[in-house]
C-alpha cells in the first residue's frame, strides 16, 4: 500500500471535496474559491503575475458570503509545522479591520469547522 504524504495542497483538495458534498446543506459553498498565491515560479513569471495584481500574503481561501457582522470569510490554510508569515498576518489583520472574518486553520478539518461555524451565523438579511 502506498502512503501519500499530506501537505497543504492535499489538505486544500480535501477541503474543496468536502465543500462539494456540503453544498447540499450550504449552497453558498459554491462561491468559495482558492487564491493561487503559492508555488515556485520563474522570476519572469513572478514579475508578470505581480504586474497583473498577484499579492504576496493574501489568504488561501475566500468565501464571499456575508454572515453576522462580517462581509466575508478568509482562511489561511496551513499544514504540519508551517507558520503564518508576517505578510500573511498583515493581510489577515487588514481584512479583519474591513469586517471580514479571518482564520488560520491547520488542516482541512479545522477549516471545515470554521466554515460551518461561520455559515451558521445569522445571514445579513436576518439581522435587519
Amino acid at each position: 500500500m502506498r502512503c501519500v504524504e499530506s501537505n497543504e495542497e492535499n489538505e486544500q483538495i480535501a477541503l474543496f471535496q468536502w465543500a462539494e458534498f456540503a453544498a447540499v446543506r450550504y449552497p453558498e459553498l459554491e462561491l468559495m474559491y482558492h487564491v493561487p498565491n503559492e508555488g515556485k515560479r520563474s522570476v519572469r513569471t513572478g514579475s508578470r503575475l505581480k504586474k497583473a495584481g498577484l499579492k504576496s500574503g493574501v489568504p488561501d481561501i475566500v468565501l464571499p458570503v456575508a454572515r453576522g457582522r462580517y462581509i466575508g470569510l478568509y482562511i489561511e490554510l496551513k499544514y504540519g509545522k508551517n507558520k503564518v508569515t508576517e505578510n500573511q498576518k498583515k493581510w489577515l489583520r487588514a481584512l479583519s479591520e474591513q469586517n471580514h472574518y479571518t482564520a488560520v486553520c491547520y488542516g482541512w478539518e479545522q477549516a471545515k469547522d470554521v466554515i460551518e461555524e461561520y455559515l451558521n451565523l445569522p445571514s445579513a438579511s436576518k439581522l435587519i
